[in-house]
C-alpha cells in the first residue's frame, strides 16, 4: 500500500515539475514554516511532542518529500531540454 501512495506522489511531483521547472527549483518554504518544523523536530527529539504535533510534522515531511521529487524531475527536464 505504501508503494502505491509513493507512486501517486511521484506522478504529482512529475506534473508540477513540468509546469515550470525553474519555479519549482526556486521554491523554498517560508521562514515561518521552517521555524515551525524546526520547533516540532526539537520537541520530537526531546520526546515531548504531542500526537497532534507529530501528525503535523508528518504532513510537513510528506510535503517536503513531494517537493524534493518535483525538484529532481525539474532538474531532469531542464537537462533534457538543454541537450536537445
Amino acid at each position: 500500500m505504501v508503494a502505491e501512495q509513493l507512486n501517486i506522489y511521484d506522478d504529482f511531483a512529475e506534473f508540477i515539475a513540468g509546469l515550470s521547472p525553474e519555479k519549482i527549483l526556486s521554491y523554498h518554504a517560508p521562514d515561518k514554516i521552517q521555524k515551525r518544523v524546526e520547533y516540532l523536530v526539537s520537541r520530537k527529539k526531546e520526546g515531548v511532542i504531542a500526537l497532534a504535533e507529530l501528525q503535523e510534522l508528518e504532513k510537513y515531511f510528506m510535503f517536503e518529500h513531494i517537493v524534493r521529487l518535483a525538484k529532481a524531475r525539474a532538474l531532469k527536464l531542464l537537462a533534457q531540454s538543454s541537450s536537445s
